[in-house]
């Protein structure tokens, strides 16, 4: 690994008293630690911001920002008003002149094991194509800790790590729902690769996507598919794996529900032709994939 790199980390937070000291504390013990690092609160109503700035002497490299205005405060659903990635670039805009190596986004519900940093550069380090990274999250459920499955080629939008190239060749994030498919596809699009680790695993203490509720969430995640151009074929393939996670039924249908809805509604989606064929050639290259293996497996 380089001894020049440099990583930013940009928090967006909001409400996570519950949490943050235990994220702050991970972060501080890292074995690579960040050479900067921004926490941005977006209005919370809880004890968040007090614990940041209690701890925040014992951090040096940690710097505690708000934002202003208050859209997302009120918003019924921030994250469907792209809150996050507007937080986010609230974060990057404070630090000014940007020299860093790797930019990571850090939800302030994620616990990193004190080798996250170091094993994820090292990752960067040996595949010059990589772009954006991220390792496994797992959360608590029936009394274990629960990997949350993921393709190999998607990155969690809760602990996403970009090299500073891909970040600028993808014209940073999109401040709107579906910002964490856009950037992948973009990325992929440039010829950077986009991959999650398996043995890096972190641990994730609010269950994803249930910040505004787990069936909200699920419509937000078919919204997301449309906005991306995501193929109908491929969003019913999608609701009926989601129908097999809990609540079950209600899960795939949520999901489907928010594709039809943005349908109806005529939500924007990505306003680039370019996007919209190589999003829709990649599904068709994964379905058939897919196909392919299912058969191999029932002529085995």
């Amino acid at each position: 690994m380089n001894a020049g790199e440099r990583v930013l980390v940009i928090s967006p937070v909001r409400n996570e008293a519950a949490h943050i000291e235990r994220v702050v504390r991970a972060v501080a013990a890292q074995e690579l630690r960040p050479a900067h690092w921004v926490v941005v609160d977006d209005g919370s109503h809880d004890d968040t911001l007090a614990i940041l700035r209690r701890l925040a002497p014992e951090v040096p490299f940690m710097r505690v920002v708000e934002t202003r205005g208050g859209g997302s405060e009120t918003a019924r659903d921030r994250l469907a008003g792209g809150a996050a990635p507007r937080a986010f670039n609230v974060g990057l805009a404070a630090v000014g002149r940007c020299d860093f190596t790797h930019i990571m986004k850090l939800d302030g519900d994620v616990e990193l094991p004190p080798h996250y940093l170091r094993e994820l550069l090292a990752c960067f380090a040996a595949d010059p194509r990589l772009g954006i990274a991220c390792g496994d999250l797992a959360e608590a459920r029936r009394g274990r800790f629960r990997r949350i499955p993921i393709p190999p080629h998607h990155v969690h939008g809760a602990l996403k790590c970009y090299t500073r190239v891909c970040f600028e060749a993808i014209g940073g994030l999109q401040e709107r729902l579906g910002w964490d498919t856009i950037d992948e596809t973009y990325a992929r699009m440039k010829d950077f690769r986009t991959r999650s680790f398996r043995e890096l695993v972190a641990v994730h203490h609010r269950r994803l996507g249930s910040a505004d509720g787990t069936l909200r969430g699920r419509a937000r995640h078919g919204e997301c598919a449309y906005i991306a151009h995501f193929s109908l074929p491929w969003v019913a393939l999608r609701s009926l794996k989601a129908a097999r996670s809990r609540p079950v039924v209600l899960s795939g249908l949520a999901f489907f529900y928010g594709y039809a809805r943005a349908a109806v509604r005529r939500a924007e989606r990505v306003p680039d032709a370019d996007f919209r064929r190589f999003a829709r050639w990649e599904l068709r290259q994964r379905m058939l994939r897919t196909i392919g293996l299912a058969r191999a497996r029932a002529d085995a």
